[in-house]
């Protein structure tokens, strides 16, 4: 074991003194504590680097712990002190003090003749707590009962929880920010700026680092045909995003070179196989072509896309359905399919975490998104987006990662 790391990291302030009591070596958590550094107080006797404050006629924080230090040196054993206080120098403020007050604990370390080699000063900062009890005709005593020590000391505790819980929390959002801006980056689709039909919506699943396997894509194709697709990796997280923003990357240059969604997802079935985690992801792809008013479509074991109508009927697009990526031992060419529309329909493809609920038959969720879908469909994209995840129960967020792409076609 790293034992000066573990010194180091301590969360308690403590000083390493000699027999002389002079300064051998201090944690953070001491330095903290004191606005001192390092090169402050090494080699420093203990009364130099923190003298008795002049101003206080009262003061006998420096004779208080010189004799519980010279009582460690000759019994040898711990001593633990009543709570002091210790006024210290102000460092940004030459001459002046800053009110402290400490619950301090002097430990010695043997040397193998028996004799102490070092003493452990540790110190727990309870002035905000001392302070707190004081009242303006009654001021902090120096000698405080038993169970006010004990509140004292767990006050320090909570204190430092207190801060290392803050820590925690401005990691857990720089981290949260990171991983949504890398999604963002990763879901780009710059062809969405020349189509205002078209709504897409990303949820990650609730309590989530705002990251997730789901994604949507929108691509343009020349004759004004363009393709929309939706994809679900297992699991959620940064992992599953990583091999989401892969395979994404990957259907999209497929579809732009082959512009035949069965042949794209064949290519990133093969692909699929090369790529860690990838195994197991659905995918629709789905080729509007507003010339023949017909929907190409091909399907990897993704939920079926819905097409709606504008007198509230809805029909599941489900004619060309095979096995997730990567689940068969041999590539098999994948199946296609057509679906005309009319104007005025809407094509929707989305993810399993906008209809499955846990021990809910699939029917029975899909069922209730054709509902809405019939009782909603007549809003513009966007609004049938957000009205699709509030009758949903999703407008939060849900148990599962959700995305979608509404197309008014």
């Amino acid at each position: 074991m790293d034992y000066a790391a573990l010194f180091a990291a301590t969360p308690s302030p403590y000083l390493v003194l000699g027999q002389d009591l002079v300064i051998l070596e201090v944690n953070q958590a001491y330095l903290r504590a004191t606005g001192r550094t390092r090169d402050d107080l090494l080699g420093q006797h203990v009364f130099d680097a923190f003298p008795e404050n002049p101003a206080d006629p009262t003061a006998d924080g420096v004779l208080n712990l010189n004799a519980s230090l010279h009582r460690v040196l000759a019994s040898r054993q711990p001593d633990t002190m009543a709570l002091q206080k210790y006024d210290i120098p102000d460092v940004s403020r030459p001459g002046a003090f800053d009110e402290r007050w400490w619950s301090p604990v002097n430990t010695p370390v043997l040397a193998e003749d028996g004799t102490v080699a070092w003493i452990i000063h540790r110190v727990e900062d309870v002035t905000a707590f001392v302070q707190a009890h004081a009242t303006a005709n009654q001021p902090p005593s120096r000698h405080l009962t038993e169970r006010e020590a004990l509140e004292a000391e767990l006050y320090a505790r909570a204190r430092e929880l207190q801060r290392l819980n803050e820590e925690l929390r401005q990691a857990h959002t720089r981290e949260r920010h990171v991983a949504l801006a890398l999604q963002e980056a990763m879901l780009q689709a710059p062809d969405l700026v020349h189509h205002q039909n078209i709504a897409v919506r990303y949820l990650p699943a609730a309590g989530s680092l705002n990251v997730c396997g789901d994604w949507y894509d929108m691509v343009d194709l020349p004759d004004g045909r363009f393709a929309v697709a939706v994809g679900d990796v297992v699991g959620h997280g940064l992992e599953a995003a990583a091999v989401m923003g892969m395979l994404r990357s990957a259907l999209s240059a497929a579809i732009r070179a082959l512009e035949r969604p069965a042949q794209a997802l064949e290519v990133l079935g093969l692909y699929s196989r090369s790529v860690e985690g990838a195994l197991n992801t659905t995918a629709v792809q789905a080729l509007v072509d507003p010339t023949s008013r017909l929907i190409i479509y091909s399907n990897a074991g993704h939920p079926p896309p819905a097409l709606l109508h504008p007198d509230g009927t809805c029909e599941l697009v489900d004619q060309a359905t095979d096995p997730p990526l990567g689940v068969r031992p041999q590539h098999v060419p994948r199946p296609q399919a057509t679906a005309s529309y009319s104007p005025g329909d809407t094509l929707l493809l989305y993810t399993d975490g906008l209809i499955e609920r846990r021990g809910e038959d699939i029917d029975i969720s899909l069922a209730r998104l054709t509902d809405v879908l019939g009782r909603f469909g007549h809003l513009a994209p966007e609004a049938l987006a957000d009205n699709l995840l509030a009758q949903l129960g999703l407008a939060g967020g849900g148990r599962d990662d959700t995305a979608m792409i509404v197309v008014r076609l």
